[in-house]
């Protein structure tokens, strides 16, 4: 297989579309969030004809709305789920191996109020160690109250009533999925595969009974595109995975049941050092972080049920009060609304066991179905374990007889971008230069690197115009909430900022004044759901 330059840029789109129906792919996979692009990544790097298409952008719904954390899951491990906080602490080894430019250690205290929370929790981390085996990131360590604020310095000194004791300093791995989501489509491409932004699947090809392709449909325009032909279709939407099942299957039971989490982004003043808070078990025994990000702090989650399935859901104001009133609990300073600068809120794909399961209780295990017809769907997991999810999918699919037998390659392939020595990045982990890794001068080569648009994501005129080029960005909210995360870490500064995003993109992807007024206006009405109010 021939790999194309990792430099070239996004085809033109009307020649990509038109050429979908012309091959006769091996895999077809429908979603562009982490699963998806998990999947056809290892599909491609077996050698498989690979397809992906996403009816909106990559990242666009789950995917982009996480902790933003590389995780074993403390909280699995405390409910005695041993045997999923081994795979997701190996997960999390490789991926900071394959993709140090887009994952790195951060270090979390876990502060101690009660006596028995020292030995508790010391315990159970050095448990979490042990389970990480050689891929560790580093060991963890019992902290002094002193040694605790040292590490913290706005951790809350008294907490109801109690004095803080000191606490456990121990490490996970923190990343930008948005980013990453970004780094599997074009390693994607790297490996000869084909993804698409803005393309639904409208409908699937039966044969005799069994899955052969998808019916395609251009969400920019509304076109119909054909049906494109597969050996095998594999079903990765995330929470709307039951929409594509009952396309095969209309009568197929739901098994997804979807969780809101929601953030709230506060100024870095709420967390000045390095390392973040865990707090494993408020009132009503969900897990709060509070985390610094992108030179800002991040406080969520909540993990609250939800009967519908928005693209764009919205945090009611009881998640944020819940945040907000927890975290002030913890903190020397307790943040109000008028600190916040973002809000936003996920759905997650909790896959169902019990009708009446809280889904904070809910396995975030992963599930693979076939149907009779062939399809193949997964859902659950987390980021963490988006490879191995996708390793198994395949596995799953030439067990079937669906694909000719291959061996998966994706433990020890590198990313789009990761350079060959780890210790030679090209900028500083956590930083908005840091994702692109190797790709780093090629943006810098760019006309506007000096011209910047929102300081507060260290977003510039260059990287629109990369986006543009290398990354299939298509609309104003692609930049400014996924390809650069403005809108996740300042809600204001991004709106300020679209009319030119959208002056550059337009100059870019060759587009006139209606479009910069419908991309202006798509954004306006998607980013004032992260206005604070």
């Amino acid at each position: 297989m021939t790999l194309p330059d990792s430099s070239t840029h996004t085809p033109d789109r009307s020649r990509l579309l038109s050429s979908l129906a012309q091959t006769h792919w091996d895999v077809v996979v429908i979603g562009g969030g982490a699963t998806g692009l998990g999947t056809a990544v290892d599909a491609a790097s077996r050698g498989f004809r690979t397809l992906l298409i996403e009816a909106a952008d990559f990242a666009k719904g789950t995917s982009s709305r996480a902790t933003k954390l590389v995780h074993g899951g403390v909280r699995y491990l405390a409910q005695g789920n041993i045997s999923l906080v081994r795979e997701a602490l190996r997960e999390r080894g490789l991926l900071h191996r394959n993709a140090p430019h887009l994952a790195w250690p951060l270090g979390f205290v876990v502060p101690a109020y009660r006596l028995v929370d020292q030995p508790f929790y010391g315990i159970g981390l050095k448990i979490y160690d042990l389970l990480a085996g050689r891929l560790n990131l580093k060991p963890s360590r019992w902290l002094s109250r002193d040694q605790a604020l040292a590490h913290a310095p706005t951790l809350a000194p008294q907490m109801g009533g109690r004095a803080l004791r000191g606490g456990i300093l121990y490490y996970d791995g923190q990343f930008d999925d948005a980013r990453l989501a970004i780094a599997l489509m074009r390693t994607l491409q790297d490996q000869g595969g084909t993804a698409v932004n803005y393309v639904r699947a409208s409908g699937l090809v039966h044969e005799d009974g069994r899955i052969a392709g998808v019916e395609l449909q251009d969400a920019e325009s509304g076109a119909e595109l054909g049906a494109v032909k597969a050996r095998c279709v594999v079903n990765a939407a995330g929470v709307w995975v039951d929409a594509v099942r009952r396309m095969d299957e209309p009568d197929a039971p739901g098994m997804v049941a979807p969780s809101q989490g929601v953030h709230l982004t506060l100024p870095r003043d709420f967390l000045p050092g390095d390392e973040a808070i865990l707090i494993p078990k408020t009132d009503d025994g969900r897990v709060l972080f509070v985390v610094p990000w992108n030179g800002h702090t991040l406080v969520g989650t909540t993990d609250a049920p939800r009967g519908d399935l928005p693209l764009e859901p919205k945090a009611s104001d009881a998640d944020v009060d819940f945040i907000l009133n927890t975290a002030a609990r913890y903190l020397s300073r307790a943040p109000t609304r008028s600190d916040v600068t973002s809000i936003w809120a996920g759905l997650r794909p909790l896959v169902k066991h019990t009708g009446d399961a809280a889904t904070k209780t809910l396995s975030r295990e992963h599930t693979i179905l076939v149907s009779r017809a062939g399809l193949v769907t997964v859902t659950g997991g987390k980021w963490t374990t988006y490879r191995r999810m996708a390793q198994d999918v395949l596995d799953t699919a030439i067990e079937k007889h669906l694909l000719t037998a291959a061996a998966c390659r994706t433990e020890s392939l590198p990313l789009h971008g990761a350079p060959s020595d780890p210790s030679k990045l090209p900028a500083k982990s956590g930083t908005p230069d840091s994702y692109y890794g190797t790709d780093l001068p090629a943006l810098r080569a760019l006309p506007g690197t000096e011209h910047m648009l929102v300081a507060a994501s260290g977003l510039t005129e260059a990287h629109v115009r990369y986006a543009a080029r290398f990354e299939h960005a298509r609309a104003v909210e692609d930049v400014l909430a996924r390809r650069n995360r403005a809108l996740f870490l300042d809600a204001r500064a991004a709106l300020a900022a679209a009319p030119e995003v959208a002056r550059i993109l337009a100059d870019e992807l060759g587009c006139d004044e209606a479009w910069k007024a419908r991309t202006l206006s798509d954004f306006d009405a998607v980013a004032r759901q992260y206005l604070p109010a």
